[in-house]
């Protein structure tokens, strides 16, 4: 199962987890970051640095926060606002570098 990045890092993006990816499988959107599922490889080593306990398996991910898992997938599957196609499996986080945008599920999202 892939993991995911939920609600708690939403205006924080504390990137520890970017730093731990071997496979450089999270992105960076304006607000929060996010974990390509196709990339992931279910290592599960972003997990514990994440000091706001962001992350979780996306069958983990608690029952309120369930709108993050299609969330996470959208990110890579949809055009994002502003861009003509979906990023799809685009090669790593740190190749492309802040996207400096978001899904409009994250934009609009106030917590709860």
């Amino acid at each position: 199962m892939p993991y995911v990045i939920a609600a708690a890092c939403i205006d924080v993006m504390d990137r520890s987890c970017v730093e731990e990816c071997p496979v450089d499988c999270i992105y960076e959107g304006e607000r929060k970051l996010y974990i390509n599922p196709a990339e992931c490889i279910d290592c599960g080593a972003c997990e514990p640095v994440c000091p706001v306990t962001a992350i979780s398996q996306d069958r983990r991910v608690p029952v309120e926060q369930s709108g993050f898992v299609a969330d996470n997938a959208r990110f890579f599957a949809e055009p994002l606002p502003g861009r003509d196609e979906a990023l799809g499996m685009a090669g790593g986080g740190s190749t492309l570098g802040p996207l400096g945008v978001d899904t409009e599920f994250v934009t609009a999202y106030r917590g709860d």
